[in-house]
């Protein structure tokens, strides 16, 4: 289940079978390196399943300091912050395109009034259509 599927159903158990210990890492200049080490729910390593390396750094837009967060495809601490950068890169590119997509479909949706009748005999109606 993701997180937005337990936030939408109001359940906010935890899942026992998926827990990580987090660590992080950060060189105070560019961003940081979460690992999260898988652990039984007893607290003990679980060797069972990968340990996980998450980035996040901020990229500065018009409109202020927009925050990534980004998997970062790593077995080792060392590989993760060598990685860090193409990572980081890579969603700063995604999240460029996804501002793209979102101001497309802002455009796309604008209100056209209805043709002829208008409100008290002006031309324009008052019917919104999209």
């Amino acid at each position: 289940m993701s997180p937005t599927d337990t936030r939408q159903s109001g359940d906010f158990s935890m899942e026992a079978d998926d827990l990580y210990r987090e660590e992080i890492y950060t060189d105070r200049r560019v961003g940081t390196v979460r690992r999260l080490s898988p652990v039984t729910p007893s607290g003990a390593d679980d060797a069972k399943r990968p340990t996980l390396y998450l980035g996040q750094a901020q990229m500065l837009t018009q409109l202020g300091a927009l925050p990534l967060t980004f998997e970062i495809p790593a077995a080792s601490l060392e590989e993760a912050i060598a990685a860090f950068g193409d990572s980081a890169r890579l969603a700063a590119e995604q999240a460029i395109e996804e501002i793209k997509e979102m101001r497309r479909e802002a455009a796309s949706s604008i209100v056209i009034p209805e043709a002829g009748g208008g409100f008290g005999g002006l031309p324009g109606g008052g019917k919104i259509q999209f």
